[in-house]
């Protein structure tokens, strides 16, 4: 499982890998309007008593005969937050997706981000609090490992407000979901961005959802809500099916692509190793 050795070896190798191709940053840079003593010139201000005189910028006094500092952005800790979809849903990509979240929460802890992990259902419930540093690899690796499949239904809207509600500071927000919600999706799109946060969306699907291999008189069973429904499937159902699936992922990849939202479709046959190298290969966790 998530805390086997064989797992804990790829998941330092993807680790490896981040700080090869982004510089060992997964993340979108997020820099304070303050001003201080960072890194990257922002702006002058005149002198005043008290400032740090290494500041004063002697070419312009050479010139001007004023004395102004110079002023610099600084740099804030980031938290990440994962919101996992952890509706009856997802039971077949379960495993897959809690890998690929344990695999990018690992590398935000490695590169001194804070982390924090929520489950996604018909409510937002926590699955881990804020962690920081590469002490809480575990605790983090043994909240996913041991998350269950909760709630009745998915309700993105209400879980992205509940989130709004709580997080107050913007960060980088990753959504891992299959998106299979009666409510639709733009709402929450909307609800996450309204926070200022960086909002990323891990589209996890089993291949055997993007088919119907029924045929004739069934009884169908909504693995969330339990709801019953006798059909009878036909080949013009079939096409019907493969058609709405294909027109509700390729909705959800507009809408992403228009709000400037960062996307990845993944399947969970395909390794999670792979999957998250693909994120990284694109740039991290940005639009």
């Amino acid at each position: 499982m998530l805390t086997d050795p064989e797992f804990l070896r790829r998941l330092e190798t993807l680790f490896l890998l981040t700080r090869k191709v982004l510089g060992g940053s997964m993340r979108a840079d997020r820099r304070s309007m303050k001003k201080g003593s960072g890194l990257n010139f922002a702006d002058y201000a005149e002198y005043h008593a008290g400032d740090d005189y290494r500041h004063v910028d002697w070419n312009i006094y050479g010139r001007l005969e004023a004395l102004v500092v110079k002023l610099y952005e600084l740099e804030e800790d980031v938290t990440v937050h994962f919101l996992l979809d952890c509706s009856p849903s997802m039971e077949t990509k379960f495993l897959f997706a809690r890998q690929v979240v344990a695999a990018l929460a690992y590398i935000a802890l490695s590169c001194h981000d804070k982390v924090c992990v929520h489950a996604v259902a018909d409510r937002l419930t926590p699955l881990l609090p804020s962690a920081h540093g590469r002490g809480k690899v575990f605790p983090m690796l043994r909240a996913l490992e041991e998350a269950p499949l909760v709630g009745k239904d998915t309700d993105l809207s209400a879980c992205a407000s509940e989130f709004q509600r709580r997080v107050k500071r913007p960060g980088v927000c990753v959504l891992v979901s299959d998106f299979f919600a009666p409510a639709g999706y733009a709402e929450a799109v909307k609800r996450l961005q309204w926070g200022r946060h960086d909002v990323f969306f891990i589209q996890t699907l089993d291949p055997a959802e993007m088919k119907c291999d029924w045929k004739g008189d069934v009884e169908m069973e909504c693995c969330e809500t339990g709801a019953r429904r006798k059909v009878t499937i036909t080949a013009a159902e079939v096409a019907r099916y493969a058609a709405a699936v294909k027109e509700w992922n390729d909705g959800l990849q507009r809408e992403c692509a228009r709000r400037g939202v960062g996307y990845v479709q993944a399947f969970s046959d395909a390794p999670f190793d792979r999957v998250v190298e693909v994120i990284l290969r694109k740039g991290g966790l940005v639009a």
